[in-house]
Parts: C-alpha cells; structure tokens; sequence
C-alpha cells in the first residue's frame, strides 16, 4: 500500500497521465495502422508484399526518429523533445488522411513513424528520472500499459469507425493528438535530474563513446539483442492479425472484432509485470514473459479453431506487451542520466530495425506461400533468443542507481 501511495502522489500522477496519454495517442496511431492495411489492400488492391512495406516504413521512421531524438534529449531536454516528437506524428497521421497515392501515404508513415519513434524512449527517460528508485519499475511498466489503452482505441476506431466512414477518417482522428500537445507543454517539466546537468553535459560524439565503453558494452549489446527480438515479433505478429485472422476464414469486421477481445488481455499483461517488477526484479518478468510470449506464439500458429484462435491470441497480447513494459522500465535504468536517453533511443532504434524487418519478412514468407505455422515458428525462435540473452548477460537494475556507481 505505501509503493501504491508514492506511485499516486499528485506530483506522479500528474507526469505519469500526463505522458501516459502521449503514450496511448502513440499507440492509437500505430494500432490503427494494422486495421487500416487490411481495409487498404481491398480498396487499392494492394499485394501482402506491399501491406508489408507500408507497416515496415513506419518502424523505418521509428528506427530514425528513435536515433535522433534520444540524442537530442540528452541535449536539449526529455520535455522539448517530446513535445515536438508528439507534434510531427500527429501532423503526419492527419495529412495521411488525404494520400492520393500509395507513394505519398509511404512518405506520410515514415514521418509519422519519425516522430512516434521519437517519443517513445524520451518519455520512458523522462518518467524513470522524475520518481523514486523504489518505483521507477513499477511506474514505467504503467506508462507503458497505456499503449494498451491506445492500441484498445484503435481497434475500437476500426470496428466502428472504418467499415462506416473509411480509413481516411480513421487517419484524420490520428491528428487529434496536436490538440493535446499544447495543454503537455504547461503540464509536465524536465526531470530534476537532467537540470542539474546544466553545465556539465556531454556532446554527442562523447554521448555515444560512452554508450560503447568498456563500463556499458555488455549491457549496450544485451539491450540492443532484447530490443531487436521484442520489436521484431511484435510487429510483425500484431501488424498482421487482423489480415492473418482473415487468412484463417474470417470476415473484415470479424477480424477486427477478435482482434479487439485480444487487445484486451494487453492491460492485464502490463499490471502483473507492474506489479512483480518490483518483487521478483527486472530479469524474472523480461525472460519469463518473453519465453510465455514464444509458446503462445506456436499455439497461435497451430491454431484452427476460433476459441484456439482467440486463447492463443489472448496470451499473445497478454505476456508479449508485459515484456514491452519490463523492457521500458529496464532500459533506462542501465545508463546515467547524461548519457541515459542516447542510450535507450539507440537500443530503440535498433530495435526497431526488427519492427522494419518483421512485418516485411512476414509478408514476403506470406506471398511465396509460407504457412501461418511455419511464421509463427520464427517468432518463437527469435523471443526466445531475446530470453536467453537477458538471462545470460543481463545485469539486474532493481534498486539500483547508475548515477552512484
């Protein structure tokens, strides 16, 4: 009860809401991206290799805007960064709306994609650096959870929204977002520990030197593994459910509405990582939901039936995105904070090489003929390679502070 009350002093709440709801607009963009290929490829005739190239351009964004913009908060501050970060996706989502070519709606997802890949590691930096050490798990893995939130809004946009009114409508709700960018910017302020800084803070050509020290190499390498294998697998599984539920026999709005019911079990996979982070510590919840993730993913490759379908599914979402949020959590908290967003928007860009690489890969294996089962297998292979490698050469951060070593 005393963790609970420290997690909801108005001072944490408040940054925690704050960027929570950047958060769930990411995801609400991102989600909304599975649903509309699959409207997309009936309305423009698109080919599996060319719904896996638009859904790849927008974590080729992701990996850029990860790059740039965790630099750049090391320099110029977690809440600027964001702000803009948050400004160019909701812009880009909105004009996508009007796409009158498959060319321009590529260009418009990468810049969009520049942008979510931005926000997302300066926000995660931004809440682990503001709250005590005896939370900043617990209260990561919640920012973390309104990516559910986000990805739940999508799927409800796209039962409701896009079989009524079209996927530019849903595109042109993505722009919403720059509405709210204006109320964060007197909502939130830079985290105490990236103003003591002030005069002291690295360059970039130093920023990245230190990243790759002898001191932080391992965990530089681990992370980069990790990230990779996580964004890889959920890209490339989640990106493609709605259009693999229709491979499997079912409806365009059918899909959409199993996708929804397993879009909900996302919320109660962030709250249990929520809550054993802090008990059981960073490499319990990241190797045993990564390696649950693997074996739900070869049931969900074998399954047939609907309710296989939707169980499997159901513990797909459930343990995949509560590795995101131990991920999230773990991330920052293996760097000092002069260095700390480069590193974690390295270890996300990189990692969104594999978000580039799932969804492509799963479209080319998709067009050659490649069952369902045998995709499904590679991405038991690869969570499971993200497993091994935190348990081999990860190093355990829960009550720790890299500022004191």
């Amino acid at each position: 009860m005393e963790n609970a009350a420290r997690v909801y002093e108005p001072k944490n709440r408040k940054l925690l809401i704050s960027a929570g709801l950047s958060w769930l607009f990411d995801a609400m963009d991102v989600g909304m991206i599975s649903f509309i290929v699959a409207a997309l490829a009936v309305d423009w005739n698109l080919g599996a290799q060319q719904i896996g190239l638009i859904t790849a351009i927008n974590s080729v964004g992701m990996a850029a805007g990860a790059a740039v913009a965790g630099t750049m908060a090391d320099r110029y501050g977690r809440r600027s960064v964001l702000l803009w970060t948050l400004l160019l996706f909701s812009a880009a989502s909105g004009l996508s709306a009007f796409a009158s070519s498959f060319f321009v709606l590529c260009v418009l997802r990468f810049a969009a994609g520049f942008g979510l890949g931005g926000e997302l590691p300066v926000a995660s930096t931004l809440v682990s650096e503001s709250v005590p050490i005896k939370d900043r798990g617990r209260v990561v893995v919640l920012l973390e959870s309104f990516w559910a939130g986000g990805w739940i809004l999508s799927a409800l946009i796209a039962y409701f929204v896009i079989p009524e009114y079209g996927w530019r409508t849903a595109f042109m709700i993505g722009a919403v977002p720059a509405l709210y960018a204006i109320y964060l910017r007197t909502a939130i302020e830079d985290s105490p520990r990236f103003t003591t800084l002030q005069n002291t803070r690295l360059t970039f050509v130093e920023r990245i030197t230190t990243v790759w020290s002898a001191k932080y190499r391992l965990s530089t390498v681990t992370l980069w593994i990790m990230w990779f294998t996580v964004v890889f697998s959920y890209y490339g599984m989640f990106l493609w459910l709605p259009s693999v539920m229709m491979m499997k026999g079912f409806s365009l709005v059918k899909s959409f509405q199993y996708v929804l019911i397993i879009t909900l079990a996302q919320l109660p996979g962030y709250f249990t990582a929520a809550y054993l982070i802090e008990k059981a510590g960073r490499k319990f919840v990241l190797v045993v939901y990564l390696l649950l993730t693997a074996a739900s993913a070869i049931w969900f490759g074998n399954a047939e039936t609907e309710g296989a379908l939707i169980a499997a599914g159901i513990c797909l979402s459930f343990f995949n995105l509560g590795a995101w949020g131990g991920m999230y959590a773990y991330t920052p908290e293996l760097y000092p904070t002069a260095i700390r967003s480069t590193g974690v928007g390295l270890a996300s860009s990189f990692g969104r090489i594999g978000g580039v690489l799932g969804p492509f890969i799963v479209g080319l294996l998709i067009a050659k003929g490649v069952s369902v089962t045998a995709v499904f297998m590679m991405f038991f292979i690869t969570n499971v390679v993200g497993a091994l490698a935190v348990l081999v050469f990860g190093k355990e951060t829960k009550g720790t502070d890299p500022d004191a070593e």
